[in-house]
C-alpha cells in the first residue's frame, strides 16, 4: 500500500520569517491555481486561492484572499491568517498556528486557539476553476463561531496590483451568492458555504493599501485595494467540516457533489497519480514530486482550435506549464519536461497528446517558443525548442512503444530537418560545414533567453554547442526511424548528415587550449570559451556528438567548475560576467539569469553525462541529487524553485516552481533507483 506523501513545511517553534518566505501551490489541470504564503499573507501579485484560467483571457486572480477568525464561546475572536497593510506586517494567526504541511500535495493548517485546535485546508476541482476551503474543528469543548470574510480584486494575475478596482455587483439568492464586476466581461465569481447554520452579513469593505513585499523586492508597484462584500458566520462543530466553495463554473457544476465529497475525489485522484508512477518514484521524497508535477500538466483552454482539432482527430489536447507563477507554456520547457513529468509518472496518454499537440503547430519548421497568455497563437523566436521535441518524441516512443503517435508525426518531422537544412526564420539554417548556425539582431534564440529593454544579455548567435548537439541526436533519432518505417536506403541521407555534423563538430568545438567546448563558434566576435553547461549535451544525449575520448575531461571541469548541491552555474566563476546573485529589479535580474545564476535543470543531464563517463554508478549520480531533494521544504514548499543564487547558501530564486527542474529532478531520481 502506498502511504499518502506528508511534507512539513513549518512547526511552531521555527523561524517566523519562513511563513512569509516559503509558498504554496496546487494546478488545476487547466493552468489555474491557488497559491499563497505559509502565514496567509499576499506577498505577490500572483498570490490568490482561486486564480482561474479563462479562455480568452487567461489566468484571472478571482479570490485573493479569505479573512477567517474563530470566535470562541466567550467572545474572543482570533483570527487564523494574516495580512499586510502600509502600516506594517499583520501575521494575526502566526502565535496560533501550529504547523503547516503538504498532504499528497495539498496544503493544510492546524491552529491551537486556546485549545480549540481547527484544522484549514485547500483543494482545486481538477480540469474546474474551483477552489474549497475546509475548516474542522478537531479539539475544543463544544462548538465555534467561523468567520470568513472573502476579498476580492478581479485583474489578470500579473497585472499590477496597483490596477485600480472594479465596480463590484453581490446577490445572494437561496445561500448561493455571485460576484459580479460591473461591465467586465468576466464571469461571475460564485460563493457558496457548507455548514451548519450558516449566515451572511452584508457589510461592505474597501481594504486599502495592501503591500506586497516581493513585488516590491522585485521592482514592481507593490500597493493596491482589495474589496469585500462581507463576511460569512457559520457553526464550527466537531465531525462536521465547514466548506467555502469559490468558483467561475456554472452552479449545476459547483454544486454537482457535496463540497466533502468532490474534496474526496481530488485526494482519490492524487493517489491514483502515485499508483501510476514508477515504483522507485511512489514513496518518500519522490512521491511528493510526482505530485509536484501534476500543477504542469494542462489542457490549454484558450486555444479552442486546438481543442476542436484534437477533438475531432479523438484526442485531447494537452500542454505544459513551464513554471509558476507567471510562465505560460513554452515548447522548449514541454519537451525537455516530458519525460519527467509524463513518462516515468505512467501519464503516456497525456504525454501522447502533448507531442500530437505541439506538432500541428510546426510552422516553417518551429514549433513555438511560447504562447502569450491567453493568446492562441504562438511565438516561433527559438533555435532549440523543435530540436528538443525529436528527443521528447523519442523517450516517448521508447516508453510506450506507440508506433501510430510516431507514424503520425514522422511527415512533421522531416518536414523540420528540411526546413533546417533549407534555412527558416531567425538566420536558423545548416551551414556547409554540416553544423547549424542561428541568429538575429535583436532575438535571444537559445534556452539563454534573458532580454531586457532590447538588451539581449546572452545573444550566442552563431553555432551554439547545445544546438549542434541537439541537431545531431535529431539526424541520428529521425534516421532510426525512417530506416525502420522505410528501409535503409531512405534513411541514408539522414546518416550522412549526421557524419558530416559529427565530423564537423568534433574538429571544431573542441578548446583544445582549456581541455573543455567552445560555448560557441563562428560567432560575431569568433569562437567563445566562456565555460558554460550547454557542452554537457554533447555526452548526455541518446545520442552523443562528441569523441568518447573526450568525454571524462569535460566532465571533469564541469564538476570542477560549474557543479553546486542543487544544480550547474550557467557560467563558472573567472568570467568577467559572472554574477553570484539573482535579485533586485528586473534588469539586474535578467542580467544574472545566465551569467552564473544556478538552473534546477540541468542536475538532469549532469546524471546522464555521469552515467555515460561512470556506465552503472547509479548511488554515485545519486548523490548529486540530494541538494535538490533537500531543498523540497524552501521557496515553493514540496516542488522545484526555477534557479539558485550561484554561491552559498545557494538561496532559491525566479519561480517557485518549475516544470523542467520537477521533471529533471524526477527522471534522474528514477533512473538512478532502485
Amino acid at each position: 500500500m502506498i502511504e499518502d506523501p506528508v511534507r512539513v513545511g513549518w512547526r511552531r517553534g521555527d523561524p517566523g520569517e519562513a511563513l512569509l518566505e516559503r509558498e504554496w501551490i496546487v494546478g488545476n489541470g487547466l493552468g489555474g491555481y491557488a497559491t499563497g504564503t505559509l502565514g496567509g499573507v499576499c506577498t505577490r501579485r500572483y498570490h490568490g486561492l482561486l486564480v482561474a484560467s479563462l479562455p480568452g483571457v487567461g489566468r484571472t486572480v478571482m479570490l485573493s484572499h479569505v479573512r477567517d477568525a474563530v470566535r470562541l464561546p466567550g467572545g474572543r475572536t482570533h483570527r487564523l491568517g494574516g495580512e499586510e497593510r502600509s502600516v506594517g506586517l499583520e501575521l494575526h494567526g502566526s502565535s496560533d498556528l501550529v504547523e503547516f504541511r503538504l498532504e499528497l500535495g495539498l496544503p493544510v493548517w492546524t491552529f491551537d486557539v486556546e485549545g480549540w485546535t481547527v484544522e484549514k485546508r485547500v483543494a482545486l476541482a481538477h480540469r474546474q476553476n474551483t477552489v474549497r476551503v475546509v475548516y474542522q474543528l478537531l479539539g475544543g469543548d463544544g462548538t465555534c463561531r467561523l468567520e470568513l470574510r472573502p476579498g476580492v480584486h478581479f485583474r489578470p494575475h500579473d497585472a499590477p496590483v496597483s490596477s485600480p478596482l472594479q465596480r463590484y455587483r453581490f446577490t445572494a439568492e437561496d445561500g448561493r451568492y455571485e460576484l459580479v464586476a460591473v461591465g467586465s466581461d468576466l464571469p461571475p465569481l460564485h460563493l457558496l458555504l457548507d455548514g451548519a447554520h450558516a449566515s451572511f452579513v452584508l457589510e461592505r469593505e474597501r481594504v486599502p493599501e495592501v503591500v506586497y513585499r516581493v513585488e516590491q523586492s522585485r521592482g514592481y508597484d507593490a500597493q493596491g485595494d482589495l474589496w469585500s462584500p462581507g463576511e460569512f458566520h457559520v457553526e464550527l462543530a466537531p465531525g462536521r467540516p465547514v466548506v467555502l466553495v469559490a468558483s467561475t463554473e456554472p452552479w449545476a457544476l459547483v454544486s454537482a457533489l457535496p463540497s466533502t465529497q468532490a474534496v474526496a475525489a481530488e485526494v482519490e485522484r492524487r493517489r491514483k497519480l502515485l499508483q501510476r508512477a514508477a515504483p522507485s518514484l511512489q514513496h518518500g521524497p519522490a512521491a511528493e514530486v510526482v505530485l509536484a508535477a501534476d500543477a504542469f500538466v494542462t489542457i490549454p483552454t484558450g486555444r479552442i482550435a486546438d481543442q476542436v482539432r484534437s477533438i475531432t482527430a479523438g484526442d485531447v489536447p494537452r500542454t505544459v506549464i513551464a513554471g509558476y507563477h507567471w510562465f505560460t507554456d513554452w515548447g522548449r520547457d514541454t519537451m525537455i519536461s516530458l519525460e519527467g513529468l509524463t513518462l516515468v509518472t505512467g501519464r503516456w496518454d497525456e504525454a501522447g497528446s502533448i507531442l500530437r499537440t505541439f506538432a500541428r503547430h510546426v510552422k516553417d519548421g518551429l514549433i513555438p517558443n511560447l504562447f502569450p497568455e491567453g493568446n492562441s497563437t504562438g511565438l516561433y523566436n527559438t533555435a532549440d525548442a523543435t530540436l528538443w521535441m525529436f528527443h521528447a518524441v523519442d523517450r516517448y516512443v521508447r516508453a510506450t512503444g506507440d508506433r501510430y503517435t510516431l507514424r503520425a508525426l514522422l511527415p512533421r518531422l522531416e518536414e523540420i530537418v528540411r526546413e533546417h537544412e533549407r534555412g527558416t526564420r531567425f538566420g536558423i539554417r545548416i551551414d556547409a560545414d554540416g553544423l547549424l548556425t542561428q541568429g538575429e539582431e535583436g532575438y535571444q534564440l537559445t534556452w539563454m533567453d534573458a532580454k531586457c529593454d532590447g538588451w539581449v544579455v546572452t545573444p550566442r548567435r552563431g553555432k551554439a554547442v547545445e544546438l549542434n548537439a541537439l541537431w545531431f541526436n535529431a539526424l541520428k533519432v529521425l534516421e532510426g526511424w525512417v530506416g525502420d518505417e522505410r528501409g535503409a536506403a531512405e534513411a541514408r541521407p539522414l546518416a550522412q548528415a549526421a557524419e558530416r555534423a559529427r565530423a564537423a563538430f568534433n574538429a571544431r568545438f573542441w578548446y583544445a587550449r582549456g581541455g573543455y567546448l567552445y560555448d560557441v563558434v563562428d560567432g560575431e566576435h569568433g569562437d567563445d570559451p566562456s565555460f558554460r553547461p550547454n557542452q554537457l549535451l554533447a555526452i548526455s544525449l541518446p545520442n552523443p556528438v562528441l569523441d568518447r575520448s573526450r568525454w571524462s575531461p569535460v566532465l571533469e571541469e564541469v564538476s570542477a567548475r560549474l557543479l553546486t548541491p542543487v544544480g550547474l552555474r550557467s557560467l563558472s566563476r573567472d568570467h568577467p560576467d559572472y554574477k553570484a546573485s539573482y535579485h533586485g529589479d528586473l534588469r539586474t535580474r535578467d542580467a544574472a539569469y545566465h551569467q552564473g545564476t544556478v538552473w534546477s535543470w540541468l542536475v538532469g543531464p549532469y546524471v546522464d553525462a555521469w552515467l555515460a563517463v561512470h556506465p552503472g554508478d547509479r548511488a554515485g549520480a545519486r548523490r548529486f541529487l540530494a541538494g535538490l531533494v533537500e531543498r523540497l521544504g524552501d521557496a515553493g514548499v514540496g516542488t522545484v524553485s526555477e534557479v539558485f543564487d550561484a554561491e552559498p547558501p545557494f538561496t532559491a530564486r525566479g519561480c517557485i516552481a518549475q516544470a523542467w527542474g520537477v521533471a529533471e529532478l524526477l527522471r534522474a531520481l528514477h533512473r538512478t533507483g532502485s
